[in-house]
């Protein structure tokens, strides 16, 4: 019996991918750094960028491995008023809000599988008016690994009732990129700012924006044909 390979579900990471917040924590940690005299490299950054802080932490990393004297409970209500004054700027990234349209209209199931946790997300998917459009949503608070290990996007999966060739991923980062090919899904990547200088793995596709890629190309095979009955 041949393989029924129709996409059946389009998967959203959140952090940098529906909106751009990596770069706005990059520059207000980084901000914060150099007041103290210490320089905050993208690639020492990048550690933490889609995952958990268990790699680098920006909050504590100046007290536990430079020994500075800083009050850490003052410098983390700076670094989040910085970021969220920053954030002020920030909107939905391009060609998100179409996907979501499109596959909602397509009748696709839509998840949303992120290493932030619950009380962040809720707060931005009211602040864009777009929380109606997921059917399932898994974050930290759900699993025992954050990304790149794929438990995210298992649950969301499960959850969704699909499996995973017959779901897409949209990512941003690649700790992001890694979980979603360990989970067997297609993905899609479109670095932001912040990431589009990492090193990525292999993926089916990337672009440049989102905007740039209709969502009928987003849903093709591996071999680059369009998945039957995905977008007619």
């Amino acid at each position: 019996m041949e393989k029924d390979n129709t996409i059946k579900a389009v998967i959203f990471d959140f952090d940098g991918t529906i909106i751009d917040t990596e770069t706005a924590w990059y520059n207000a940690f980084r901000d914060a750094y150099q007041k103290h005299g210490v320089e905050l490299t993208l690639e020492q950054y990048s550690k933490c960028i889609g995952t958990s802080l268990n790699a680098f932490n920006p909050y504590e990393y100046l007290v536990t491995e430079l020994n500075l004297d800083i009050d850490l409970e003052s410098f983390r209500e700076n670094v989040q008023a910085h970021h969220s004054a920053l954030m002020e700027k920030e909107n939905i990234r391009p060609g998100i809000l179409d996907y979501l349209k499109l596959a909602k209209a397509a009748g696709l199931k839509i998840g949303l599988a992120t290493s932030s946790d619950r009380a962040w997300i809720d707060k931005y998917l009211d602040q864009l008016g777009i929380r109606d459009y997921f059917d399932c949503i898994r974050t930290k608070d759900d699993v025992k690994a954050v990304k790149p290990d794929p438990e995210l996007y298992l649950q969301t999966l499960e959850c969704l009732g699909v499996q995973a060739d017959e779901a897409v991923a949209i990512e941003d980062s690649p700790n992001g990129s890694k979980a979603a090919l360990s989970a067997g899904l297609h993905t899609l990547v479109s670095p932001n700012a912040i990431t589009r200088n990492l090193e990525f793995p292999e993926t089916h596709h990337r672009v440049e924006c989102f905007s740039k890629l209709d969502l009928r190309e987003v849903l093709a095979s591996p071999k680059g044909k369009l998945i039957n009955g995905a977008m007619s």
